[in-house]
């Protein structure tokens, strides 16, 4: 009886699906750029400021493109009014004859055609960075308005499109002496959500791409104001360059940065076979490596931190892969093998490890290679085998002749190197003692926090509070269910200036790492962490920004997964407690002080209580007096208005750092992102680093902007 039921039911099901209207007519053919206009998020990754400034990037792809293929030797980008771009290059110019295939112009199968272009065969580009053939076919689509003019063979062609669509064919529209693409296009502000582009997010990117393809310039002009702006950039240091400038405001160890660039020979065994060997050709071509150039560049400098940037065919690789891998492996055996041969390294001694010799190391690994295999779709890892093996093979031979030659450079990075390493072995001893204490004490976490009750990190919340006296009113205004206190004597350590071992010496910082539950480098393990919401809580004055600065330090430096997962805030105390009467309003900021001044008065001029005139019939003028009580607190008096300006979380009462600062009701948090680490590393380098000058110059630059500067 089962199996009958069972039949009956599918045949019903069959049936029903049957009269279901899921037929032909519901398979819809996108043609054409129509499936980029239907989810432009697949082609440029969102319709953002990312996705913006994506359209840039791919036109101007095309123009390095021609570039790196030796036909092109400058780029120039215009910010025009209204937000139109023009991008224009004196590479070969985009063909106009009519394609075999589509019947139609070049150009215009270029520019409305997925997947068109010259990079998936023949020999027009031997390396490319625009790989799937979409980029300005995609910018056509998402644009409003895009027009693109072609000098070539003695004429300019021209062509508009409107959304992707072609206003007219292909037409001539001049002569010219010399060759080259411009293309001017306006965003379509149907597809994107801001169409206002980034001065300094375009300089910053324009700067890279000059370091990685020598010789080339790129003018950038931003002309939406009166006077315009121009940014030129032309590096024929190549990496070297843009070693120099990633060390900009370091101490150098070394006189001379570490150089080398060339075409990568094929393998040992292609090598062997002859040259004139058809089997030996094959191979080579195959494996590729014959076709890749490799270039690097690196310096050590006197800090603990490592910057490691790689490229492939001028695509950032923020995940590394083979490239990065094969430079790390020369690297760490190249030392290794120098410090054995000099007796640096003794034969009871063990090698240095990979992460000895990246200690303070800047380096660049740039690769163009013919076919690259990029894992993931934001091109974030490159996976070609063949790198890794021809970027080794390449530093391996370049730097043993560096090393040999220049003894005094080689002295001070092996030095440094082996520094590290004994600072390794210390971190590890005092690392493994801070685990350990951890582990034994088990529930038992440090005297001075007054935990949260519950155990759910997702709605457990630790507060990092400056000095003892806030910390008790801070553990007396909690929530004790779901919030911890931390409190902080005083200012940690500044480990920008101090490695592992001395930075777990310091016993603040040994009782928030006990705290997190998390462990620390290696051993480090997100999902251990208690708390979901870690708040910096420090005191609205200079002292305070400096403790504040040293906990972003310490967690930027060693914990930056908890920055990247949204897990660390700065709480926002307020500056100013408002009083009239009995009614009494906090205020963030002089502004918002002033803004509620400005109302009670009106209230009060309303209700004719702070309205009085004088005889003559004008009104009095308002009185103002600044008193300083006892415990060192200013208080403004404004006609019957009492102004706190507050200089210390400790003179809040736990009921008022609760109303104001802690309750989730009311409370500001301002969440601690990093926009460009790069940035922020070079930022963290000048505030916290060893060096005075660029300090001094930051200081000097920025000091006008300061406010609430209490001396």
């Amino acid at each position: 009886m089962a199996r009958k039921k069972e039949t009956k039911e599918n045949k019903q099901e069959l049936e029903g699906s049957k009269n279901s209207s899921y037929t032909a007519k519901d398979i819809y053919v996108l043609e054409g750029l129509e499936p980029v206009r239907k989810r432009p998020g697949m082609y440029i990754g969102s319709t953002g400021a990312d996705g913006l400034h994506h359209l840039i990037w791919e036109v101007v792809d095309n123009s390095i493109d021609e570039a790196m293929a030796g036909f092109a030797k400058n780029i120039t980008v215009e910010l025009l009014p209204k937000n139109h771009v023009s991008v224009t290059d004196d590479g070969r110019g985009i063909p106009v004859e009519i394609h075999h295939q589509t019947k139609k112009s070049t150009l215009e199968t270029v520019l409305t055609t997925l997947h068109a272009g010259g990079k998936f065969g023949g020999e027009s580009y031997k390396v490319s960075g625009g790989l799937h053939g979409v980029g300005v076919s995609v910018v056509n689509a998402l644009s409003d308005w895009l027009r693109v003019e072609v000098s070539r063979e003695g004429a300019i062609w021209m062509q508009e499109y409107k959304r992707g669509e072609p206003e007219a064919k292909v037409k001539k529209v001049g002569t010219s002496k010399t060759s080259g693409t411009k293309v001017i296009f306006s965003p379509d502000p149907e597809i994107f959500s801001t169409i206002e582009f980034s001065e300094k997010r375009i300089i910053d990117h324009f700067r890279q791409q000059a370091y990685l393809t020598k010789g080339l310039r790129i003018n950038f002009l931003d002309k939406r104001k009166s006077p315009f702006s121009f940014y030129g950039f032309c590096f024929e240091g190549g990496v070297l360059s843009f070693v120099k400038y990633l060390a900009a405001g370091e101490r150098l160890l070394q006189d001379e940065i570490f150089y080398v660039h060339k075409q990568a020979a094929a393998s040992q065994d292609e090598a062997s076979l002859s040259p004139r060997s058809s089997q030996g050709e094959a191979g080579a071509k195959k494996n590729g490596r014959d076709n890749m150039e490799v270039e690097t560049a690196f310096a050590y400098i006197d800090d603990f931190n490592t910057k490691e940037l790689s490229f492939a065919n001028n695509i950032y690789t923020p995940d590394g892969g083979m490239h990065l891998t094969g430079f790390r492996s020369a690297l760490t055996r190249s030392l290794n093998n120098y410090a054995r041969s000099e007796n640096y390294l003794k034969e009871k001694d063990e090698n240095v490890t990979s992460d000895d010799v990246r200690e303070g190391l800047v380096a660049v690994i740039s690769v163009k290679l013919k076919e690259p295999q990029f894992e993931g779709q934001t091109k974030a890892r490159l996976g070609n085998p063949d790198a890794r093996t021809a970027v080794e093979a390449v530093v391996n031979e370049a730097l043993k002749e560096f090393l040999e030659k220049r003894p005094g450079e080689a002295r001070k990075i092996i030095e440094k190197v082996m520094l590290a390493a004994k600072a390794r072995l210390a971190a590890k001893a005092a690392k493994e003692t801070v685990l350990r204490k951890g582990a034994l004490e088990g529930l038992t976490l440090p005297g001075k926090l007054a935990d949260c009750s519950s155990r759910n990190p997702e709605e457990s919340e630790l507060f990092i509070v400056e000095g003892d006296s806030a910390g008790g009113s801070a553990k007396s205004a909690r929530d004790r269910r779901t919030q911890a206190i931390l409190p902080v004597k005083g200012k940690i350590l500044n480990v920008e200036k101090a490695r592992l071992d001395k930075m777990l010496a310091n016993q603040e910082i040994r009782s928030l790492i006990v705290a997190l539950g998390t462990a620390i480098a290696e051993n480090f393990n997100l999902e251990k962490l208690r708390y979901h919401k870690i708040v910096l809580m420090s005191d609205a004055d200079v002292d305070g920004a400096h403790i504040r600065t040293l906990f972003l330090t310490l967690f930027y430096r060693y914990f930056p997964q908890m920055i990247e997962k949204g897990y660390l805030y700065i709480a926002q105390p307020p500056l100013y407690r408002i009083q009239s009467g009995k009614e009494a309003k906090y205020a963030f900021s002089d502004s918002e002080k002033e803004k509620i001044v400005a109302e009670i008065q009106k209230s009060k001029s309303q209700k004719g209580k702070n309205a009085r005139k004088s005889a003559a019939g004008e009104e009095e003028k308002e009185t103002e007096a600044t008193e300083v009580t006892e415990e060192g607190e200013e208080k403004t008096k404004i006609s019957g208005i009492t102004i706190q300006r507050y200089k210390g979380l400790g003179e809040m009462n736990p009921e008022q750092l609760w109303e104001t600062t802690m309750n989730p009701e009311n409370r500001i948090l301002k969440l601690v992102g990093v926009e460009d680490a790069e940035k922020a590393d070079r930022l963290f380098n000048i505030l916290m680093g060893d060096l005075v000058e660029p300090r001094k110059q930051f200081i000097q630059a920025y000091a006008a902007e300061v406010q609430n500067l209490d001396i």
